[in-house]
């Protein structure tokens, strides 16, 4: 079964920094564009951040520009999100998927894992 396993979700105080991590299972990330969605109680999934096949491109949303990078290793088949400057409006699941391309929408991500919780309070 082809799917991503994300780590590195956990509690973290207001201003606090984590790094996500986003492994493929059963596939190669290779020639694939992958996202970083996130979902909080009662609120739609939402990307966050995406990045090319070979990480020449990079997208952030607005929300969290400034405060999050994405990168990857493709020799480690990962993907990373590190999240600077957290707020409590951050507190999510996080998810990460794969797709063809950034522009396509989050319809056409497949791959999705069971996600990471990530919980920003003092």
């Amino acid at each position: 079964q082809s799917q991503f396993v994300e780590t590195g979700g956990g509690l973290v105080q207001p201003g606090g920094s984590l790094r996500l991590s986003c492994v493929a299972s059963g596939f190669t990330l290779d020639y694939r564009a992958i996202g970083w969605f996130r979902q909080a109680p009662g609120k739609e999934r939402e990307g966050v951040a995406c990045i090319g096949d070979r990480g020449g491109h990079t997208s952030i949303a607005d929300s969290v520009k400034d405060r999050l990078t994405i990168s990857r290793d493709n020799a480690k088949n990962t993907v990373y999100l590190q999240m600077n400057s957290l707020k409590a409006e951050d507190t999510a699941v996080y998810y990460c998927a794969a797709s063809g391309s950034c522009a396509f929408s989050i319809s056409r991500f497949d791959s999705w894992g069971q996600g990471t919780q990530v919980t920003v309070s003092s």
